[in-house]
């Protein structure tokens, strides 16, 4: 979107109530289309030009059973007149497609919210499948809530009657139907969903017919029957000018590798295996290959490293992508990697374990596994997206750092950061990083020889050449080289130089990334640290509590191996420190280690996100003691 902000003619009988903020929850059968509608409904909101975030949370299964707990897929978003980090903690607005969705996510509607309820789905059958003993419409389940309850499957018949479609394909718009009563109830724009439709189903328009039509029937449902007696309305957010678009991290990850390899004048090759939540880089990197972008969907797991190794190896700017045990599967050959000393990043978009776990929830359980799971000593630099568009430059860092010190990166995000949305300012292209790289071109020996492991006195990376360059024939492998010549060596002493050298290349980073940056108060009694997807509930809980006069303080790493340079001194400075992380303390377990921090963990391991009030309450009992 642009700074500029599209309007809504609300019907002059209605009343808006302004509020600063609002969070709403959209739940049913994965059939139902709570993605897709909250998808629209995130759009139409960042056109509307409010700040919000999303979390999209779905069964792993492809066909989940229909009308039980474990199929129901939910999408919640707040919008906000201000800046915000997270999707929210309670919904103020929940709609329930059927039985099953009212069970799974009435306790967390905030008491007094409104729930929106189809009707007709509410129904023996669907009541008994969703664990009901009694009809919650009829009994005191609802007591306490704003209760909205719709026939959105006679609606909807009645609404696409006329467009073409028939059959089962009728109640497919009904989530359509949902989300026009929502643009009326919160006073969206319907504007840049029906253009959305058209460009969609442009070569089936009774299709594109049918879903219009049942979004100004819901829209009209809303003022027509005075469903509430006042709509809600979030105003714009003050936004910095510039050229806005909506967001997930996956795309951000996808453009910052683009960018990167644009910067470094390389062409860009991604070597891969589909897996939940890492495949849609795939499907965005593919569709780039006018900026050189080559994409390989390999037979397995093994493949797509063995590929990307040989990108690196040919001069690429080279990408592999999965999640945890993807990345399991990929660690003999990262080794590899890692002892040939070649420019390549792995990125790995974690979701919960271990084994095969929980696909589609979120985790950051993979840091120590990033750090040791490769076997010998095999240092390499780990860097975390921290939010939807951070993950853009994240990216770039991460190449910058593989193409000048010879080394794979690993770059971690996780279900959070890959699929939860949020307004981003695209950035001027000028003020992008230049990421040149310097091929060897000549012999750098005596004798005109190529010496393939002499390094650069300032970073230790050994040079770069691409294969068939005249006179630079050199050989690279797994087994041990001498330090000089790259010939095969079994030498004490020389294996001890080599493995040393490269653990100092890995240390010496320390020294050309950020420093540690405090967000709030200096003498705060507590400092709060994150990595990742935990920046947005640490950085909102932290606002919270100064506003009531609370002295905390944060910061969040991007870098985890290594460290920021300054990291151990701004330890020191808190007598108390809080790291708050979805695993069960592998970030303090290291802080420990390194600097014998006595940091306590927040640890949460339920394959869902902290809540804003999870970590308040923790630092309110630490400060409290």
């Amino acid at each position: 979107m642009s700074d500029e902000t599209a309007t809504l003619d609300v019907p002059s009988d209605t009343d808006a109530t302004e509020v600063d903020r609002v969070v709403i929850r959209m739940a049913g059968d994965s059939g139902d289309g709570m993605q897709l509608a909250g998808s629209r409904f995130t759009d139409a909101s960042a056109v509307f030009g409010n700040d919000l975030a999303t979390l999209p949370s779905f069964p792993a299964e492809i066909r989940a059973p229909a009308g039980t707990l474990p199929g129901v897929s939910s999408f919640q978003i707040q919008i906000a007149h201000d800046d915000i980090l997270t999707a929210g903690d309670d919904p103020d607005c929940l709609v329930a497609m059927n039985p099953a969705a009212l069970k799974k996510h009435l306790p967390d509607l905030r008491k007094g919210g409104t729930v929106i309820l189809n009707e007709e789905a509410f129904v023996e059958r669907n009541l008994s499948k969703a664990g009901y003993e009694s009809n919650p419409l009829e009994d005191d389940t609802l007591v306490g809530f704003k209760v909205i309850k719709v026939p959105m499957e006679s609606l909807t018949k009645e609404a696409v009657k006329d467009t073409g479609v028939s059959g089962r394909d009728v109640l497919r718009s009904k989530n359509f139907f949902a989300l026009g009563l929502l643009s009326w109830l919160f006073n969206r724009p319907t504007e840049p969903t029906v253009k959305w439709v058209n460009d969609k189903f442009a070569n089936k328009a009774d299709v594109a017919a049918a879903n219009i039509a049942a979004l100004e029937a819901g829209y009209t449902f809303g003022f027509a029957t005075e469903a509430t007696r006042s709509t809600i309305l979030v105003k714009p957010a003050p936004l910095q000018p510039g050229t806005y678009t909506n967001v997930n991290g996956n795309t951000a990850l996808a453009w910052g590798l683009v960018a990167a390899a644009q910067q470094a004048n390389l062409p860009l090759f991604y070597g891969t295996y589909p897996i939940t939540p890492a495949s849609d880089v795939l499907h965005e990197l593919s569709r780039h290959k006018n900026f050189g972008v080559r994409t390989f969907q390999a037979e397995d797991e093994i493949a797509a490293v063995g590929s990307t190794i040989g990108a690196a190896f040919g001069g690429s700017l080279a990408v592999t992508g999965s999640s945890g045990p993807g990345i399991a599967l990929k660690s003999e050959a990262i080794s590899l990697a890692m002892m040939a000393e070649l420019p390549m990043i792995v990125v790995n978009v974690q979701r919960a374990g271990p084994s095969t776990g929980m696909p589609t929830k979120p985790e950051q359980t993979d840091l120590l596994f990033s750090l040791f799971g490769r076997h010998g000593e095999s240092p390499l630099p780990v860097v975390a997206a921290a939010s939807p568009s951070d993950a853009f430059d994240t990216a770039i860092e991460a190449a910058r750092i593989a193409l000048k010190y010879m080394t794979p990166v690993i770059l971690l995000s996780d279900n959070q950061v890959a699929n939860g949305t949020e307004p981003w300012r695209l950035p001027n292209v000028e003020d992008l990083p230049d990421l040149s790289v310097r091929f060897a071109t000549q012999p750098n020996g005596p004798d005109g020889k190529f010496l393939p492991y002499l390094r650069d006195v300032h970073t230790f990376a050994r040079p770069w050449a691409v294969p068939g360059t005249p006179g630079l024939e050199h050989r690279l492998g797994g087994l041990e080289k001498d330090s000089i010549t790259g010939n095969v060596s079994y030498d004490p002493n020389n294996h001890q130089l080599m493995t040393d050298t490269r653990s100092w290349k890995i240390d010496n980073i320390a020294n050309d990334i950020p420093p540690v940056e405090i967000d709030g108060d200096e003498d705060a009694d507590i400092l709060v640290i994150g990595w990742g997807s935990t920046h947005g509930p640490i950085t909102a809980a932290a606002r919270n509590l100064r506003k009531r006069g609370e002295k905390v303080a944060t910061t969040h790493l991007r870098h985890l191996h290594p460290f920021p340079a300054n990291l151990g001194e701004v330890l020191d400075r808190f007598e108390k420190v809080l790291v708050p992380e979805m695993n069960s303390g592998q970030l303090r377990f290291l802080l420990r280690a390194e600097f014998l921090s006595t940091a306590v963990g927040l640890d949460k391991v339920a394959g869902e996100p902290f809540k804003v009030s999870e970590i308040e309450d923790k630092i309110m009992e630490m400060i409290s003691e």
